[in-house]
């Protein structure tokens, strides 16, 4: 299953990385935007928002260049543990 992550702690990109490949996805990590960010992104199975961490600019660029076939799911928080709820419920 591959998983994209918008927003986040910038410190915390590696145990994201590390959390998906435990539940056994490939995970791309966007804690900041980038300037290839709508051909990086990609067709992934399931998008990861951290509301409270993402600028505006940055969902809307990324909302665009994602497909119908695409599960979105939001989170206030970016914790360690909405990651893994998150992953759990839909991974699985």
């Amino acid at each position: 299953m591959s998983v994209v992550i918008l927003g986040g702690n910038e410190c915390m990109e590696r145990q994201y990385s590390n959390v998906c490949r435990k539940y056994g996805c490939k995970a791309k990590i966007f804690c900041k935007p980038c300037a290839d960010m709508k051909g990086r992104i990609g067709n992934p199975d399931l998008l990861i928002v951290f509301t409270h961490t993402i600028s505006h600019k940055m969902l809307q660029c990324a909302m665009k260049c994602v497909c119908g076939d695409t599960k979105i799911v939001r989170s206030h928080t970016s914790s360690m543990n909405s990651l893994m709820d998150i992953l759990k419920e839909h991974a699985a």
